[in-house]
């Protein structure tokens, strides 16, 4: 489990992150998002140990990151946004030398490395330096290694920057994989909609402030789709007419069913029957990034 307690980091005299709170429970996948400069990096720098805290705490399966460093450390797998490494390196050579500061013998490490570096889709780049490798691979090298050791809890920094397609959905699968394992999951990222579609629930953040912590099915019910129609005129009538595909409400010149029963097809089919002049109509998907400026919206941001 991973516990941040009212966390804040001071950058001179700029303030990067103030009274960060939240928790990440075991067998659960929390997305945490904002804008660039919004304080993620920085909140997970301080949750893995790199950074110190001005002031608070990070607590993982009950260490202090701050008061017992060595051993909040081995409960965490840990992914930066920017992998380094030392890049003269070959691939599984660099794998078995990290794999030996876990205590694993040469011959172990050379097994696990070949079995993870597989897994994650570098079968062919085994004996590859580093330094030739792209940002995407460099991303797969990284979660390879962070599960050297097997830890009950990831935290991942913009894990989804610079892989492709075919690798975030290997993320995806990585990460349902750990939660059905009970693993404690954190990732920061700005690809909204992939974090709908990976995260239980999203804490968001702004100006180094926490803003708001949703269950992703909370999302989804607030961003329904909606279908907006603009008639030459509305009246009461047209209003109880669509009502009964789905709740209608007045926007100006237009009128928008929430969550409609029908296709958009449908509801002009049954305007151009009452004679109604239809003069634009769109069906509206609404996302993740749409509840999240509207939660901005909401505190006047």
């Amino acid at each position: 489990m991973i516990e941040i307690n009212n966390i804040s980091k001071y950058f001179g005299n700029v303030k990067a992150i103030e009274n960060v709170s939240f928790n990440v429970s075991n067998g659960e996948i929390v997305g945490y998002v904002g804008l660039n400069g919004a304080g993620k990096t920085t909140t997970i720098r301080v949750a893995v140990g790199v950074l110190p805290p001005d002031s608070g705490d990070v607590s993982i399966d009950g260490f202090s990151i701050t008061r017992d460093k060595r051993k909040a450390s081995e409960k965490i797998g840990w992914v930066p946004e920017l992998p380094i490494f030392e890049t003269d390196f070959k691939a599984l050579d660099y794998f078995v030398y990290l794999a030996g500061y876990y205590g694993l013998s040469s011959s172990e490490a050379k097994k696990m490395g070949k079995e993870m570096l597989e897994r994650f889709g570098l079968e062919n780049a085994l004996n590859m330096k580093l330094s030739a490798f792209s940002q995407g691979m460099k991303k797969r090298f990284a979660l390879a290694v962070s599960m050297i050791n097997d830890p009950p809890n990831f935290i991942f920094d913009e894990v989804l920057n610079g892989l492709d397609p075919q690798g975030i959905a290997f993320f995806r699968d990585m990460a349902v994989d750990f939660k059905k394992r009970k693993k404690a999951i954190l990732f920061s990222s700005h690809i909204l909609g992939e974090v709908q579609n990976i995260a239980d629930r999203v804490v968001f953040i702004h100006k180094g402030k926490v803003i708001g912590s949703y269950k992703v099915d909370e999302i989804i019910n607030t961003v329904k789709p909606s279908i907006v129609i603009k008639l030459d005129k509305i009246d009461d009538n047209t209003v109880n007419l669509l009502e009964k595909y789905g709740k209608v409400s007045k926007q100006g010149e237009y009128v928008v069913i929430s969550s409609p029963s029908v296709s958009s097809g449908e509801v002009v089919k049954v305007l151009v029957e009452k004679g109604l002049n239809v003069l634009e109509i769109k069906y509206e998907e609404r996302s993740l990034e749409d509840f999240f400026f509207s939660l901005l919206k909401s505190r006047g941001e």
